[in-house]
């Protein structure tokens, strides 16, 4: 998003980038999909070498950012990701990560991020609820007090990355309050189920807890006190998906420019008409856009103020605006965009897939509407 990379992220961007050109594209995504098998924790653990675990983790535990701003160092990489539609547990791990350190509770936190930072352990964000409540209103599952701990109830969906996690970061309402619970997914109770999406790049899955006896030394943090906790969570979420959705937005929007140079019609460039010169100048405006209110989410993370609206501001515009300039694209191809075998379509499923999870446009502005008397 920067022009101006900061010190020890171009090498992180460098090394992410020679390691997809070798690992990654999109005929990956295809193979992967005919078979059924999205999981890639074998390339992600290749990542983990190169620092892609370790930015939210701090230095006393094995990790640190390259540049010494995490947030920055996420996002760009997360960028970077999304030109190839990469779909390994990138977020959800760091989310967990950023969750446990900021925590205080010291003791999950030696016990959980080494693995986090090495890439031996996965930990999924399990947060959102029935596809409508994804911070802090995500209230419906249970958390009632046992002897010597809690007992879970309740349903999670959508979660990323859950079905090859090997703990699940889990909110849910205890008497007190909002509660987060470090939960491993292999516990008797858990099940976690396959779910549908349009992007083939990515698994989500259902988690059903069934009466889940988990220990007091499984709280994050405190008990009722993770309203807080879960919006700065889901600020960063939102943020990284911005910068997820811009990559991609901005890698199909590269193709269609550079297939109207070459594509010739009635003796010269389509992209010479005028009607089309027109479209790409939106379709820029709004790509700018997007980069520019991703980058004010990144800052506000960064300072530690105004993270959620400013995060609810991206999504909301991101949200928007993206997934028309991916729909300009494919048509910019004419009848070979609409085919399997053109990747224009993959980009188009990723942004319209992130439009909608972690809240599509409509969530963000109505979470945003009493912040200015509405």
């Amino acid at each position: 998003m920067k022009l101006d990379l900061m010190d020890g992220q171009d090498l992180l961007l460098d090394t992410t980038k020679r390691l997809l050109t070798a690992s990654w594209s999109t005929q990956t995504i295809r193979s992967r999909h005919d078979v059924g098998d999205r999981s890639d924790r074998a390339i992600s653990s290749r990542g983990a070498d190169l620092g892609w675990t370790a930015l939210m983790v701090p230095d006393e535990l094995g990790g640190g950012s390259v540049s010494g701003h995490a947030v920055s160092d996420l996002a760009l990489l997360v960028e970077e990701l999304g030109r190839v539609l990469f779909s390994g547990p990138v977020v959800s791990t760091n989310l967990a990560a950023f969750a446990l350190a900021a925590s205080g509770s010291t003791h999950l936190a030696e016990e959980h991020l080494p693995g986090v930072v090495s890439g031996t352990s996965l930990i999924a964000w399990a947060v959102p609820e029935e596809g409508t409540r994804w911070g802090a209103d995500a209230t419906g599952i249970t958390a009632t007090p046992s002897a010597g701990g809690f007992v879970l109830r309740g349903v999670k969906w959508p979660i990323q990355d859950a079905e090859y996690a090997d703990h699940l970061l889990v909110s849910a309402m205890t008497p007190d309050g909002l509660t987060q619970f470090l939960v491993p997914a292999d516990v008797s109770g858990v099940t976690v189920g396959p779910m549908e999406s349009i992007d083939l790049a990515r698994r989500l899955a259902f988690i059903e807890f069934d009466s889940v006896q988990v220990p007091a030394t499984a709280v994050v943090g405190a008990v009722g006190e993770a309203e807080e906790a879960v919006e700065r969570q889901l600020a960063l979420a939102l943020t990284l998906q911005c910068a997820e959705t811009v990559g991609a937005t901005d890698a199909a929007f590269d193709m269609a420019l550079t297939y109207v140079k070459d594509r010739k019609a009635f003796g010269r460039a389509i992209g010479s008409y005028q009607a089309l010169k027109h479209r790409f100048a939106d379709m820029l405006l709004w790509l700018e856009g997007a980069k520019a209110v991703t980058e004010a989410a990144v800052d506000a993370l960064e300072r530690g103020t105004g993270e959620s609206d400013s995060a609810c501001m991206a999504k909301a515009y991101v949200a928007s605006k993206c997934p028309l300039i991916v729909r300009d694209c494919l048509q910019m191809f004419g009848g070979i965009g609409f085919t399997w075998e053109h990747d224009v379509h993959l980009y188009l499923r990723r942004v319209e897939s992130n439009a909608l999870l972690y809240g599509d446009r409509d969530y963000h502005l109505d979470r945003l509407a009493p912040g200015i008397g509405l």
